[in-house]
């Protein structure tokens, strides 16, 4: 009777296979691509290059410094948020969902207005008649530029680690009469310990592959990145050699972490609590204190650089910009990408991970080990190197700029898989749990399952992971940077060309409609899929 309530293996993990060999497949292919050229490489060339052991150096050194003072006062922040609640606090967690996904080129603008040279820090100290030195460009405002994107991520996904520790057992340390350090250290830390190493793996990752960034606030000999030295071996020298040398640099050293994140990733089981909310007993007023002078630093770190966005767009520019054709192009063009690998970045993941829950079940856990970190390979590509490989696999053969459209697409989804795959995971695991041995004994199984149950218990989930992706594909810009022309525009590529021609009026404008675009696909996936991201 077992083995009849028992589905076959064969019909519930060829989704995941077919991703999987698909991912694999792509993974290969640009390795391939970049060993070509590896092969007819004068090695002594990059032996003794200095140079390049400097870009190596410098590559780890500011994404170490950026990964440090992103997760240290992210600790902070979480825990006054955990016990802080006030009004506004939910609109403050979805700036802080979103910070990591607004495009690259609108929060750097935000930031110089806000920290540069003639910026609003700068005029107000000079009122005050305070010497500011700050400089935005270079390792500080890389480092600068880092922080912003990545401490309120990390902050959040600390949150909810302290979410998860159940109230009995802070109920039991109110009895035992423990201290706020004794509650850290013995009941909060184990929790945020196992979630501390996966983010700065992550963090360190994003920093270490970031392009824009260094691109607009570095790209001098001294303030260069493994991307950067890509992007201008590519762009500028036109050396294929160097460029798959950094390319196959890059790769390793990021397929070394993505191994490590996912040896670290360790799941939390969460508490069982009927409670909602816990109530601190033992709260004083220099407590309170301390939370509202984190919250309000990080609230004044954020709001600024996009409301300087937002004031320096309403200048004399405004109408001609608003008419001009190229700017229509480049928003239909970043529309319909996003909106198309958006919808492809969750059929693949949804069927990746439709598979991986079925051999959990199983507790296949080699067979799942091998399709989650398939679907975690894509990461440890960043996608100027995704860009860089089918560049060169592709570039002798057929002109690219017939295929970019379906490339732009195909990368931006590829490049969102690691995301909504965290987004998504636990959801369906989950799901499956409560609901496998029912859908066995009624014979529910293939598209009538994923209608009837996947589908909508989890529609918040997936328009949650498809607004991400959405949003990730409209900042891309490394990915169209070596892809795009004058024929193809989008929106960061044409804000790109406006500050490359020291057109800041219409830029600024560019910019309030990229940060209105975002914010305006936010919130209709949330109103569609009735989710409140909390």
């Amino acid at each position: 009777m077992a083995k009849c309530c028992q589905p076959k293996v064969s019909n519930s993990i060829w989704p995941g296979i077919v991703i999987s060999i698909i991912l694999i497949s792509i993974t290969v292919v640009i390795f391939s691509s970049l060993l070509f050229f590896f092969s007819k490489i004068r090695w002594e060339e990059f032996i003794y290059d200095g140079y390049l052991f400097y870009v190596i150096k410098f590559t780890f050194i500011q994404a170490s410094i950026s990964t440090g003072l992103a997760i240290i006062p992210a600790i902070f922040l979480a825990k006054a948020l955990f016990r802080r609640h006030f009004l506004g606090r939910k609109l403050l967690l979805h700036l802080c969902s979103i910070t990591l996904v607004l495009p690259v080129l609108v929060t750097i603008l935000g930031l110089l207005t806000v920290y540069g040279r003639m910026g609003w820090i700068f005029k107000l100290c000079n009122l005050l008649g305070i010497n500011y030195n700050f400089t935005p460009y270079g390792l500080k405002g890389i480092v600068l530029a880092h922080i912003f994107f990545n401490f309120p991520l990390a902050s959040k996904i600390l949150l909810f680690s302290l979410e998860n520790i159940s109230v009995e057992q802070r109920q039991l340390a109110a009895q035992l009469g423990m201290n706020q350090w004794h509650i850290f250290c013995i009941i909060e830390w184990p929790y945020l310990r196992r979630q501390i190493l996966p983010i700065c793996t992550l963090i360190f990752m994003l920093c270490f592959t970031s392009f824009a960034t260094v691109l607009i606030l570095g790209g001098g000999p001294n303030v260069t990145t493994i991307a950067l030295a890509i992007y201008q071996s590519l762009s500028y020298d036109f050396d294929l050699n160097k460029a798959a040398v950094l390319a196959l640099i890059q790769l390793f050293f990021c397929l070394s972490v993505a191994l490590l994140n996912q040896n670290l990733n360790i799941i939390i089981s969460v508490g069982n609590s009927h409670n909602l909310k816990w109530k601190h007993l033992n709260d004083s007023n220099l407590l309170k204190l301390w939370d509202t002078l984190i919250i309000s630093i990080t609230i004044i770190f954020l709001i600024p650089p996009l409301l300087a966005i937002i004031i320096d767009s309403l200048n004399f520019r405004l109408l001609q910009v608003l008419h001009n054709i190229k700017l229509l192009q480049a928003f239909t063009n970043s529309i319909l990408i996003s909106i198309n690998s958006g919808i492809l970045c969750v059929i693949c993941t949804v069927m990746l991970l439709w598979s991986i829950r079925e051999l959990r079940l199983r507790h296949s856990i080699f067979f799942c080990r091998i399709l989650e970190v398939s679907g975690l390979l894509i990461f440890s590509i960043s996608d100027l190197v995704l860009a860089t490989g089918l560049f060169l696999l592709l570039h002798n053969f057929i002109n690219l700029s017939y295929l970019t459209y379906s490339l732009l697409i195909l990368t931006n989804a590829l490049m969102a898989i690691p995301y909504a795959f965290k987004i998504l995971e636990n959801p369906m695991y989950d799901l499956a749990e409560r609901y496998n041995l029912l859908c066995i004994s009624l014979n529910i199984k293939g598209i009538n399952r994923f209608n009837l149950i996947e589908l909508k218990s989890l529609k918040k989930t997936i328009g949650q992971a498809f607004s991400f992706a959405c949003m990730l594909s409209i900042g891309d810009f490394g990915v169209i940077s070596l892809f795009g022309n004058e024929n193809f525009l989008t929106l960061p590529y044409y804000l790109y060309q406006q500050l490359s021609s020291y057109r800041n009026n219409d830029a600024a404008v560019t910019v309030l409609i990229i940060l209105l675009l975002c914010f305006s696909l936010f919130i209709l996936i949330k109103y569609l899929s009735g989710k409140k991201y909390d």
